[in-house]
């Protein structure tokens, strides 16, 4: 099976073109000049042979090379290291993957034309939000701070947003999952983190409350300005805790409690943010043994940064 999808010119230049980036299917048809239905045909063969994966977002199909961190077999990036290299032997094939190469910079342009455009429409929400709370900056300076030196692992960005959290913690993760409900959020991230390995983050369509990963499968969980808007935090803490691995750890950047009721019409903030008695309980209770919570409050609105590791015993923190 692998060689038969390996005999055409068609599907080792989408092998070639996904090992830059994910693409949506519409995506790789535009580049390749050819019918979707066609194009569908091809990555039905090369997904089949398990080069590649494909999923779905909203009524979008996205399609990605296969790796081993995405569960896929050793010899899926074998072939691709051989395609990397007959490109540098073989002209004419060099000379289609440049074309294409030049076809996906523009895609990547109008992704990043259309995360503007989102923006801009957003921007005066946003920045009525921004002006309450400590700047961007700071809160990202005192959360590197707050989670030291050790490794990151497999990290998963619960509620990527814009992407933020996932390009900052780049250099730092072995593999990153930046999971968002919204899909118009989840363009945004992947105009903002389509310049990193295509094998480094993975965007995936998801909710909170019901994680479609593995137990045990991240070493930590980020909830990233998110933990507001959900209706029942404790449960959502308890789902993150389910997916995180005995002895990894949860990191929460979120609002400390307060009363500015108009964040609930304005912005659909479920919480008016966590006092820290009220976050300690919940976090104990789904098996983490909170610190004391890092506190930035040079703003209306205090930040807290919370960190705790799981411990295995769901309502009982260590000592």
């Amino acid at each position: 099976m692998i060689f038969r999808a390996l005999a055409d010119p068609t599907r080792l230049r989408i092998l070639r073109l996904v090992d830059s980036m994910e693409l949506a299917v519409g995506e790789v048809a535009q580049v390749l000049g050819q019918s979707q239905p066609r194009v569908s045909r091809h990555i039905g063969i090369l997904c089949d042979a398990g080069l590649t994966d494909r999923r779905r977002e909203g009524s979008w199909v996205f399609l990605r090379a296969q790796s081993p961190a995405h569960g896929g077999v050793p010899f899926a990036a074998r072939v691709r290291s051989l395609l990397a290299e007959a490109e540098k032997g073989d002209p004419d094939f060099a000379a289609s993957c440049d074309a294409d190469r030049r076809k996906l910079a523009e895609i990547r342009d109008h992704r990043e034309e259309e995360a503007q455009s989102y923006f801009a429409a957003h921007a005066e929400d946003w920045d009525e939000l921004r002006r309450l709370h400590s700047s961007d900056e700071t809160i990202e300076v005192e959360l590197l701070r707050a989670l030291g030196d050790a490794p990151l692992g497999r990290l998963l960005d619960i509620g990527t947003g814009t992407g933020r959290m996932a390009e900052l913690f780049a250099e730092r993760a072995d593999h990153i999952v930046a999971l968002d409900k919204s899909l118009a959020m989840l363009r945004v991230a992947r105009a903002r983190l389509q310049h990193l390995p295509a094998d480094l983050v993975e965007l995936v369509q998801g909710d909170f409350s019901n994680l479609g990963f593995a137990s045990a499968s991240f070493d930590t969980v980020l909830f990233h300005q998110v933990l507001h808007f959900a209706q029942s935090p404790a449960l959502a803490l308890k789902e993150a805790a389910r997916v995180v691995r005995t002895g990894g750890r949860i990191a929460i950047v979120d609002f400390a409690a307060h009363q500015h009721e108009e964040l609930r019409e304005r912005h659909a903030h479920a919480r008016l943010g966590f006092s820290s008695d009220q976050m300690k309980h919940f976090l104990t209770d789904a098996g983490f043994d909170p610190r004391d919570p890092h506190i930035l409050s040079d703003g209306e609105l205090a930040v807290n940064i919370w960190i705790a590791k799981r411990t295995g015993a769901p309502g009982e923190a260590s000592s």
